[in-house]
């Protein structure tokens, strides 16, 4: 009886889970749709997570502050027993698994902050820009969309602007 009363508590219903985490209840369920988090049935047919829910709750918290994709992060916890605490050397193995997609983002984020007020090869043929720096729309050649801004470049220590000066003595050639 000790032992069974010792199980119950250590279980907690959704509005506990959702009080102690600070995500909503519709949010656990939609997690636990995804796969990330599992929940068990109690004698009544009601919802209850194990303990461990709170750490892989955090952690998923973590992934979306970070702009991980929900579709990634299921990807890398599935091989991780959803109702097993995640340890620290897991923690330190998953976390490895996000550095590099962050790293990438980062480097995105900065490329994209330093060329803002520049062109960013859309093809918009703006009368007061975009005649000067892509004549006769020479981009739109090379792909659609924001083809300077989007395209991937073996020489990452080029920028926008770099790319744009090539390609202004490029037009002016022709």
């Amino acid at each position: 009886m000790k032992k069974q009363r010792s199980q119950l508590k250590s279980r907690l219903s959704p509005g506990e889970v959702a009080k102690r985490s600070g995500v909503a209840v519709s949010a656990l369920h939609f997690y636990e749709a995804k796969g990330l988090i599992a929940s068990s049935r109690n004698a009544a047919n009601q919802r209850r997570y194990s303990r461990d829910v709170l750490r892989r709750v955090a952690i998923i918290k973590i992934a979306q502050r970070i702009g991980l994709p929900l579709a990634t992060l299921s990807e890398h916890l599935a091989s991780y027993p959803p109702d097993k605490r995640i340890t620290a050397k897991e923690w330190e193995q998953l976390t490895a698994q996000w550095r590099d997609e962050l790293d990438k983002r980062i480097e995105t984020l900065i490329r994209l902050r330093d060329d803002l007020n520049g062109c960013i090869g859309c093809g918009c043929l703006s009368m007061s820009d975009c005649p000067l720096r892509n004549a006769d729309d020479h981009l739109g050649n090379q792909g659609k969309g924001a083809v300077l801004l989007e395209q991937d470049t073996d020489d990452s220590e080029l920028s926008a602007g770099d790319l744009l000066n090539e390609l202004l003595v490029s037009t002016k050639k022709l």
